[in-house]
This record gives structure tokens, sequence and C-alpha cells, in this order.
């Protein structure tokens, strides 16, 4: 079985990569379960440029077919911010829990219908051949005033998603990766991988 690797330390990320990947014809792993232990600057300006940032050197370690997600929230309040900055907001190596105090923080007395946010997700794929293309996915929501969840990860306590009268954290995984942006980007993925296969 040819490999895919995941270019990601986060453990619940890969972890949701694979769940949604679960009847992919490859088998996933990690960038340290191919034994690439290389950090990777993430030195581009948008969400496409620092997916193909990390694709690129995975891929030029390897040579072997690699995807690279980079993903965060915007919250509009905040003009757009964290952003591509969202894993980094609350200072390096800061827990999910510190990034969500000081998310909370900024939007003091900021009523409900002013915290519209959304997680943004772009997928880039390198194939073997150096072939390249990135997806993007985002999932609408608000922010609410307090953590409420206990799934899920990052940000999830905070994101309410109005449709569903819950945080992304309430969601059982199942509903979850089936309406976030990650798990709609790697819907677009796969959609990209299976038009691939049929013109090969």
């Amino acid at each position: 079985m040819k490999r895919f690797i995941v270019a990601t330390k986060n453990k619940g990320k890969l972890e949701e990569i694979k769940e949604i990947l679960r009847d992919f014809p490859y088998e996933v792993i990690s960038m340290e379960e191919a034994g690439i232990t290389i950090d990777i600057e993430e030195s581009g300006t948008t969400f496409e440029e620092n997916a193909m940032i990390k694709a690129e050197a995975i891929f030029q370690a390897t040579g072997e077919m690699v995807m690279a997600d980079d993903s965060g929230l915007e919250v509009d309040y905040l003009d757009g911010a964290p952003g591509i900055y969202s894993s980094r907001f609350a200072g390096e190596g800061a827990t999910d829990e510190e990034k969500n105090k000081k998310l909370l923080k900024l939007l003091e007395g900021v009523p409900f219908e002013k915290r519209s946010a959304r997680f943004v997700c772009v997928i880039a794929v390198i194939f073997t051949d150096g072939q390249r293309f990135t997806v993007k996915g985002t999932c609408d929501g608000y922010i609410v005033f307090e953590p409420i969840g206990d799934n899920g990860f990052g940000y999830d306590p905070l994101f309410y998603v109005p449709e569903y009268k819950m945080t992304t954290a309430q969601m059982e995984p199942e509903l979850k990766n089936s309406i976030s942006h990650r798990g709609r980007a790697l819907a677009k993925m796969v959609e990209e991988l299976k038009l691939r296969q049929q013109s090969n």
C-alpha cells in the first residue's frame, strides 16, 4: 500500500484526517511516523501559501505523496484575526485553554450578533511526480461567551454553529467531521484524487 504522509504533528488533527479518509486506498501516516522531525517555518501570508510550504518541505525530504493543511479561525470583529496565526495566537506553546481565554478577552462586551466567525482549512497535496493542487473548506458560525463542550480541540468549545444549536466541541466526531472546515476541504481533496485516478 502506498504511503500518504500528512504534514502535521497535531495528534487531534491526524486522528480526524485518518477517520475521514478511512476508505482511502493509501496508508495515511504522520510526518513523525515517516521519520521526519524537521521544523517547518510557515513564512507565508495566506493559508494557501503556508499549506504549500509545509507540503513542499515534506515532499523534498521524502519524494512521497504528501498532504499538508493550514487552518485557522477568522473572527470578523477582529478583522479576520487570529487567521493564519491561530495556533500561535497566545504565544508559542500556549495551550488551547490559553488561546480561548485570549480570544474571549478580545471579544469582551461584543454582542453575539457581532461575533460572527469561520473556520478555514486549505489543503495542499503533492504527488510523487511533483504535480500539486490546493482545496479550501470553510465552516461558518459565532464565538460564544464561554467554552461549551468537551469534544474536539483548539477553538471548538467557543465555535457555535447556529444550524445545529451547539458548539463544535458538543458535536459527536462524525457530525463535526461532516460539517467542519477540514471535513469539507478533505471531501474536495478526495474528489480531486478520484478525478486524477480516473484520468490515469
